[in-house]
């Protein structure tokens, strides 16, 4: 999650739950005739892109919508489109920044001509919906085009690296934690750039993951388990409560490292009650998980009443409305969250979830050439983030089990990923475009799918040492590296992507037969052993040499565990200490970069 965006980036019309409906417009669906039909009806189109959990989503269609004189005016001049973002990434990404909810007005072309934040009050959207009609001329919410032309450089030089670290490190919050000061919730980045330099020993970043991760428990359910999206008002007891399969995701995989690193038994509870909300909540009878909850029971009883409620008394008015879509998308998020959480906890359960709904979307969403449609439909689509969400856990995956078959899937995934590239540079969000002119004639680029590109195509290049996994990561670096310096808002993914690309992760091998309990048993060991950035692999010589084979292991007649760094790897090691002293040996070998 980045700090301007709180949402879980989000293919159908919205469908409101009965204990929401009430009078208002009629709606459309966004739909490849849509701008056709307003140039022939001359009518604006309004766009309310919404999520199903949204409270103020709620609000706004209680007395906003349902205003007789903006319904009037709507029905006068405009086509009114409700759309749900989790369902259409491809509009979630354009306009991430404006929402939920986000409002977007358009000409009867297609050109933009509003873009308003949040919640809208009725008078102010009579307002608006008359200002445009008198005038229709794009507003100051409207810029241009931010283009950006990549550099001739994949690293981030000194001073660059230098000013977005300050960038960074100055959004801290240090008197309550936390990167940002009214709403509180762990950024996902800004932890796991923080995570990456208490594993160094930086004695900030120690204080700051750890204060931010013991601050954000205030954030989870105590009677349901499951981590609720932010808190408001510069505290952290302010919750918003909705429960969305991002943040589910992030937290269980963070407080499961943090864990591992600082060995904090509040941490590990704090991984155990996300993981239990996703068993009971939010995992479907096919076992794919499920995208979120809502924030309201209705809108007579909002969350702030209803999350107050024990476990009884909840259950007795009735059950926050859960969002059943299956995305690709959400459930490789779940399954990174959970592999990570049965690296620490070495519960064979947690892993038997995990493959299973992978397995469940490989059979239900999997696209020819390795890629992944969104859902059971998928207008705009395919989209690069669900590939990449699941390319992500087909390595983690591979990492918890040393199955080459994880290994292969993700391979596969990188190649689909590498179609969305554009030679102008980076990677589009998805391939369709959503109109002929204007900005929706061009895909949107998010820099948060470059980040993620560039992170992803880097571990396959550790992992196949394939020169093309590398130019990708590269390609896409080169547009951050660009990007960045324009952009006002932190960007600790960039920093991220810049230090794994110029550095080996943390490499560990098991050499030993994947039936023998002693190699399990280092495996094992290996799993939960702190490391952020992590290359492990399991070398059964019965199957062969692995993908990449930069490093010649000898067989020594009984399983044994390497640890490797800059090319250079430690005398095997036959238990558990002798495991994290070379860890901590090879860590010492990695260059510092100036």
């Amino acid at each position: 999650m980045k700090l301007v965006r709180l949402a879980a980036f989000a293919l159908a019309a919205f469908a409101a739950s009965p204990s929401f409906a009430s009078d208002g417009p009629k709606w459309s669906e966004w739909s490849d005739d849509l701008f056709a039909r307003a140039q022939a009806e001359q009518r604006f189109v309004i766009l309310d892109l919404e999520a199903v959990w949204c409270h103020w989503c709620h609000v706004m269609e209680k007395t906003t919508y349902a205003n007789p004189e903006v319904r009037e005016l709507l029905a006068a001049k405009y086509l009114p489109v409700r759309v749900d973002q989790d369902a259409n990434p491809d509009l979630s990404s354009r306009y991430g920044d404006w929402g939920w909810p986000a409002t977007i007005v358009f000409g009867p072309d297609g050109t933009e001509i509003a873009k308003i934040r949040g919640y809208i009050e009725p008078e102010r959207m009579q307002a608006l919906l008359k200002a445009i009609i008198d005038d229709p001329s794009p507003g100051p919410s409207v810029g241009e085009a931010f283009e950006v032309k990549p550099s001739t450089s994949a690293f981030l030089d000194k001073a660059q690296r230098a000013a977005l670290t300050k960038n960074v490190d100055e959004s801290y919050e240090e008197k309550l934690g936390g990167w940002g000061e009214n709403q509180k919730f762990i950024d996902a980045d800004s932890m796991d750039l923080a995570i990456t330099r208490a594993e160094a020993g930086d004695a900030v970043a120690i204080k700051r993951a750890r204060q931010t991760l013991d601050a954000a428990i205030a954030l989870i359910d105590p009677v349901w388990g499951g981590v609720y999206q932010y808190s408001e008002g510069g505290s952290w007891t302010r919750a918003h409560f909705e429960k969305i399969m991002s943040f589910q995701a992030q937290y269980l995989r963070q407080y499961s490292q943090a864990y591992a690193l600082w060995k904090d038994p509040k941490y590990l509870a704090a991984a155990r009650n996300i993981e239990r909300y996703l068993a009971e909540f939010l995992t479907s009878p096919d076992g794919a998980f499920y995208v979120s909850q809502d924030a309201d029971l209705d809108h007579d009883t909002d969350g702030h009443k209803y999350y107050a409620l024990p476990d009884g008394e909840r259950r007795k008015l009735g059950m926050p409305r859960i969002d059943k879509n299956l995305y690709a998308r959400e459930n490789g998020w779940a399954i990174s969250g959970l592999a990570a959480y049965y690296n620490v906890t070495n519960d064979p359960k947690v892993l038997a979830v995990a493959e299973r709904a992978a397995k469940w979307v490989i059979d239900n969403r999997a696209l020819p050439d390795g890629g992944f449609r969104h859902g059971e439909k998928d207008r705009g689509g395919p989209f690069l983030a669900d590939t990449l969400s699941m390319g992500q856990a087909f390595l983690d995956l591979y990492a918890a089990t040393g199955s080459r078959n994880w290994l292969t899937a993700a391979a596969k995934a990188g190649d689909f990923v590498a179609t969305f590239r554009d030679e102008a540079g980076g990677f589009v969000t998805s391939k369709t475009a959503e109109g002929k002119t204007g900005v929706l004639a061009k895909p949107a680029k998010l820099i948060d799918d470059q980040v993620q590109v560039a992170r992803f195509t880097n571990l396959l290049n550790r992992y196949f040492g394939s020169e093309t996994y590398r130019e990708h990561a590269a390609h896409a670096m080169r547009y951050l590296a660009s990007a960045a310096a324009g952009m006002m808002r932190p960007v600790p993914g960039v920093l991220l992507a810049d230090e794994e690309l110029a550095a080996e992760p943390t490499h560990m091998t098991i050499v030993g037969h994947k039936d023998d309990a002693r190699a399990k048993s280092l495996h094992a060991l290996a799993r939960a052993l702190p490391a952020r950035y992590k290359r492990l692999e399991w070398l059964d010589l019965r199957e062969g040499k692995l993908p990449n084979s930069d490093v010649e292991y000898p067989d020594l007649g009984e399983p044994a565990a390497f640890a490797c760094s800059n090319r250079i790897c430690s005398f095997p090691s036959f238990n558990a200490e002798e495991l994290r002293a070379t860890v901590a040996q090879m860590a010492r070998l990695k260059p510092v970069r100036g």
